[in-house]
């Protein structure tokens, strides 16, 4: 894969305070690292349900400011393939959908997992939007879909920054700026502000926006 995981497992255990955290991050690690050897034809349930226990405890053990890390960093170890990726999403918390999405990048080589993004961006979770808009996305959506990405978090407030690859995708893109017109058209006529970053998203389009 040409991504990387945007933690590393350095970084992580720096963070984590010394003592019980850090050595629940190494053995989950090390049980997720033992899973992903096991024969894809095979893999071992124990190990399976171990470091997928883990992942849902992630939070508890190593504080919930930490827990997004450590998530996608057991993901990784783990080398997680679609339908765990599936399964673990759908059956997870908001927390735990968000550490999926953001794995992503780093363990789907082709669109297999756009559902999960898909699904994502049909909720009102900004952190899930935020989290769904990521490398994935900017690689694997197909235009339409990725103009309703961009639109979805300028109606939801999610920074446009978030998009990965938001420039080279955005660039001459005649239809998304027709898309952004129509939206400014409609809060301007219902007497709302119009969102800031629609303005940088349009220039990027290589159309002016209007107006001061």
């Amino acid at each position: 894969m040409t991504h990387t995981a945007p933690w590393t497992r350095e970084d992580v255990a720096a963070s984590l305070p010394a003592g019980t955290a850090r050595a629940w991050f190494d053995e989950a690690l090390a049980e997720a690292a033992s899973a992903a050897q096991a024969p894809p034809a095979a893999p071992s349930p124990d190990l399976a349900h171990s470091w997928e226990s883990r992942f849902a405890a992630a939070g508890r053990h190593c504080g919930h400011e930490h827990a997004d890390a450590v998530r996608t960093l057991l993901l990784v170890e783990a080398r997680a393939r679609p339908e765990t990726l599936t399964r673990l999403y759908q059956q997870g918390s908001a927390a735990e959908r968000r550490a999926v999405l953001r794995a992503l990048p780093t363990l789907v080589e082709g669109p297999d997992a756009l559902h999960l993004v898909e699904d994502a961006l049909r909720s009102n979770d900004t952190r899930l939007i935020t989290a769904a808009v990521g490398p994935y996305a900017a690689a694997h959506l197909d235009p339409h879909a990725w103009r309703h990405a961009v639109l979805k978090c300028l109606f939801t407030g999610v920074p446009v920054d978030a998009v990965a690859d938001l420039a080279r995708r955005a660039a001459g893109d005649g239809e998304l700026a027709r898309m952004l017109g129509a939206y400014a058209a409609e809060r301007t006529a219902a007497g709302r502000d119009v969102p800031d970053d629609l303005g940088r998203v349009l220039t990027l389009t290589g159309e002016a926006p209007e107006g001061p």
